[in-house]
């Protein structure tokens, strides 16, 4: 009987509405594919194949899938991932469209980007806050009125000597980096899950801290 409820709990989550939404930011087009700007695109990428999941629709300018992502406890909630189609720097048209239609509160929508000030290789979930100067996170407050969601920061480092920070992340990662970012794509995907599983807060110690080669 025990097993029947749980695949009954597990069937009515996978049935429902989204209740959450995950965005991966980047440029759309293949030349842009590999990027170190479209980090986002290739995490939720990565959590979307972990799950059996297909970006097949196209929606408010994004492209998305609407899933169920299995959780612990053989639980699963349905969510909705998004690439938005718009470019980088207009990304907040994509996703203030998206959370009205489907009632998404920003709490509950978690964005994906990269980030300079942060080493190749590290993380960073922050549950709120500015934009850093990362233009489509600007985008997505300005639209949604709001910077209170929750964002995943992901490292790309700065250029070093004279190259222009813009040149940069339109750059793919070099084959040291890409080395690095193999074992980062799927972290990352590991703390969307555990942002699902248990909030902002918990996996924020979980995947913040320092001694765990995040950051």
């Amino acid at each position: 009987m025990e097993k029947i409820r749980s695949w009954l709990g597990r069937r009515d989550s996978a049935s429902a509405a989204p209740r959450k939404m995950i965005v991966g930011l980047g440029n759309p087009g293949p030349e842009y594919a590999r990027n170190r700007h479209n980090i986002g695109f290739q995490v939720v990428d990565q959590l979307a194949k972990r799950h059996g999941l297909a970006f097949d629709k196209f929606q408010k300018r994004a492209r998305l899938v609407v899933g169920a992502i299995a959780l612990p406890g053989d639980a699963a909630q349905r969510v909705l991932l998004a690439k938005p189609m718009t470019y980088m720097n207009v990304s907040g048209e994509a996703v203030a469209a998206l959370a009205a239609f489907y009632k998404i509160a920003p709490a509950d929508i978690l964005v994906v980007c990269d980030d300079l000030d942060l080493p190749v290789g590290r993380i960073r979930l922050r549950a709120g806050g500015g934009s850093g100067g990362q233009r489509g996170v600007q985008s997505i407050i300005t639209r949604l009125g709001s910077q209170d969601f929750p964002r995943l920061r992901v490292g790309i480092g700065r250029p070093q000597g004279q190259m222009d920070a813009a040149a940069y992340v339109l750059q793919n990662f070099s084959a040291e980096q890409e080395s690095e970012m193999a074992f980062v794509r799927p972290k990352a995907a590991d703390a969307i899950e555990a942002w699902l599983a248990h909030g902002v807060e918990m996996a924020m110690n979980q995947f913040n801290a320092g001694g765990q080669g995040t950051g």
